[in-house]
């Protein structure tokens, strides 16, 4: 296992390099994207703001919907900024990569068969982050710069400016190695050998 701090946005060569079980620190800058965006975009078919999308090649998506406050300037500051659970969204996957060049998908619990694919074909990366984190995880942005689609607040899509944003693990790398796959397999053989140790002598 390797240690890398990496510039968002990030190149093929960055990806490359991961392996799963490694670790990462982020600087540069993420973009925060949950259901109801994920939703307009691919299922309602309504195409991102013409600024956003040269923004997304080579970006970091963060699952989140952050808790904000809206200043009188019309900015927003950090409240909290959590991460949520990634799998529901696994069908958004590929397109973001393929149609916007995304290049990591940032959540909790991994991401499923179609998801995790879509990293090997066009590569990409999954990378974990430690639930019950959203304190650190907020220190480490320093700066929401800008948001749109304000309308579906606070699942809207969000411009973040992070510092030494992790520890992050590596969980799916772009190989087609999977840490979520080795515990699943490790857990059923374990869970094999239980059985078989508990069968009645014939």
């Amino acid at each position: 296992m390797a240690h890398y701090r990496l510039q968002a946005p990030l190149t093929d060569d960055d990806i490359k390099q991961l392996k799963a079980g490694d670790t990462v620190v982020l600087d540069g800058h993420i973009f925060g994207i949950r259901d109801a965006n994920l939703i307009r975009l691919f299922d309602k078919k309504v195409e991102l703001p013409e600024d956003l999308i040269p923004q997304l090649k080579g970006a970091i998506g963060l699952h989140t919907a952050p808790n904000v406050k809206k200043l009188e300037n019309g900015k927003y500051e950090k409240v909290s900024i959590g991460t949520t659970t990634s799998y529901r969204m696994d069908r958004f996957t590929r397109g973001l990569m393929d149609k916007y060049g995304m290049k990591v998908i940032i959540g909790k619990g991994g991401l499923l068969e179609e998801g995790s694919q879509a990293l090997v074909d066009l590569n990409g990366c999954y990378f974990t982050i430690l639930g019950g984190t959203a304190a650190l995880e907020t220190l480490q942005v320093e700066e929401i710069e800008d948001v749109w689609w304000e309308d579906l607040m606070p699942e809207a899509i969000w411009k973040f400016r992070v510092k030494d944003f992790g520890p992050l693990i590596v969980s799916i790398d772009s190989h087609g190695n999977s840490m979520y796959r080795d515990v699943k397999d490790k857990a059923k053989e374990r869970l094999d050998a239980l059985v078989n140790g508990m069968k009645a002598p014939s």
